[in-house]
């Protein structure tokens, strides 16, 4: 909290640190350089987890003091993890909030008529929700763009409405007709000005590519991933 009071952070978030901090003023603060993150955690300090990890990110994110001895967040994960954290936040939400659906991240297997599978490249889903006779596939994206852009003209990844539709026609056939399948390719939201928001129907499936704000209090992200519950279930 102290080195956030001296970073790039907006005005509203440092008088409300301020205002936090006053509860703390009998803790000394440690050493940056010499804390051990490798922590032992039980049942006593299980709930400190969460808040530790926090901790660890907002300081290996923070560039060295600058020359008006301020500090700046850095962009220190790039979209690589920035995906998978974003994949993986996306399963555990629904884990947690939803525990009647069934929230996974299986392989989907390929439906082959010889047998054949030699070469076939795994098809490793991201979260799979499931509850009564619906499933949905939901393939998450964090990319600096959620479009491609070609001769002007704006659309969805191929390569991405290729994969969602692939693992939502092959997870259909494996849970027979009695189950309805949908995909949905889920991106985070980008700074552009046209975002994704579109739903197909595709041979007796649907796929739906929509965008999820990010930038915004944790009960409006919680409220995005709850519509979607309730669209698709």
């Amino acid at each position: 909290m102290g080195l956030l009071l001296r970073s790039n952070i907006s005005l509203s978030r440092k008088k409300e640190l301020r205002r936090l901090l006053v509860y703390f003023a009998d803790v000394d603060t440690l050493d940056i350089n010499s804390i051990d993150w490798h922590q032992r955690y039980n049942r006593n300090n299980q709930t400190y987890r969460m808040l530790i990890s926090i901790c660890y990110l907002v300081i290996k994110g923070l560039l060295q003091t600058q020359a008006d001895g301020s500090t700046k967040l850095m962009d220190f994960l790039d979209d690589q993890h920035m995906h998978r954290l974003y994949e993986k936040f996306i399963l555990e939400y629904y884990r947690k909030e939803f525990p009647d659906i069934k929230t996974s991240s299986p392989q989907i297997p390929w439906q082959i008529d010889d047998g054949y599978f030699d070469m076939l490249p795994v098809m490793q889903s991201d979260v799979v929700l499931e509850y009564r006779d619906k499933i949905l596939i939901i393939d998450a994206k964090y990319y600096s763009h959620n479009l491609q852009i070609q001769y002007d003209s704006r659309s969805i990844h191929s390569g991405n409405l290729y994969q969602i539709f692939t693992y939502t026609k092959n997870k259909s056939l494996e849970a027979g007709s009695d189950k309805e399948v949908s995909g949905l390719l889920l991106y985070a939201k980008t700074d552009d000005f046209i975002q994704p928001d579109q739903e197909y129907s595709m041979s007796g499936n649907t796929i739906g590519v929509k965008s999820l704000d990010l930038d915004c209090d944790f009960n409006g992200i919680k409220q995005q991933l709850n519509n979607l519950v309730t669209q698709y279930f």
